[in-house]
């Protein structure tokens, strides 16, 4: 139940955000049809990460998520795979439409990350503990995030500003703090959990990962920042 209230919550949210952007820039930049499909979205990529709540059957034994990662992915992949999103539209591409200046910023946000892991050092961690965080959050995380639900947004609210080469939508920033609230929201026990610190410590971030999704038209650096993030701890 508690699983099921923090969603709709979020989708509340979601809702609400796209009602406001239609108050303040008019109701031509939002499309109700794409609004509700990426609510869709973010539906169903909780019931996959949580197994249904737990209905599903725990098939991958582990400390970590396994399972919930892979049929999240999987559905993204889908979902991806069908015409009207499509691969290389939402981003799930090897080609680089630009490198040398997303280069240099994934580089430093690596840096970043590997100062805070030299100034917070982790606790020991597992075999298993290194091929979850380098792998999974990366690749099930952009390829929602960063590809197919920006994608679904953009569509829905259709207002751009262009800034710092790429143009900046309602859809990039809802993205973001959505990623935010799925790290930082939640109901326990019937009660409403969020942790500034940490939304800001995700969504944060995640605006720069946006910001070379956008400039190459690929998740691809977008994942290896996010792992590289998720496992500097884990080496140092």
């Amino acid at each position: 139940m508690d699983g099921l209230l923090g969603i709709g919550l979020v989708l509340v949210m979601l809702l609400a955000a796209g009602g406001a952007v239609g108050l303040v820039s008019g109701w031509k930049s939002v499309s109700p049809r794409w609004l509700l499909a990426a609510a869709g979205l973010v539906l169903l990529n909780d019931l996959l990460l949580t197994r249904f709540y737990g209905r599903l059957p725990d098939l991958i034994p582990g400390q970590w998520n396994w399972e919930g990662k892979i049929l999240a992915l999987l559905a993204t992949l889908a979902i991806a795979s069908q015409p009207a999103i499509g691969w290389t539209r939402s981003g799930l591409t090897l080609r680089q439409t630009e490198l040398k200046a997303p280069l240099i910023v994934a580089g430093l946000y690596c840096l970043l990350f590997v100062g805070l892991a030299l100034a917070f050092p982790n606790e020991p961690n597992t075999a298993e503990t290194l091929a979850f965080q380098l792998s999974m959050p990366g690749l099930e995380e952009e390829a929602f995030y960063r590809g197919v639900l920006l994608l679904v947004l953009d569509r829905a609210l259709t207002g751009r500003v262009r800034f710092l080469g790429v143009d900046w939508g309602w859809g990039a920033l809802l993205s973001c703090a959505l990623f935010g609230l799925c790290h930082a929201f939640g109901v326990s026990h019937g009660q409403v959990t969020f942790d500034p610190m940490y939304f800001a410590l995700t969504a944060g971030p995640s605006l720069i990962g946006v910001w070379v999704r956008l400039r190459t038209g690929s998740i691809l650096l977008p994942v290896l920042m996010h792992n590289v993030g998720n496992a500097a701890s884990l080496f140092l």
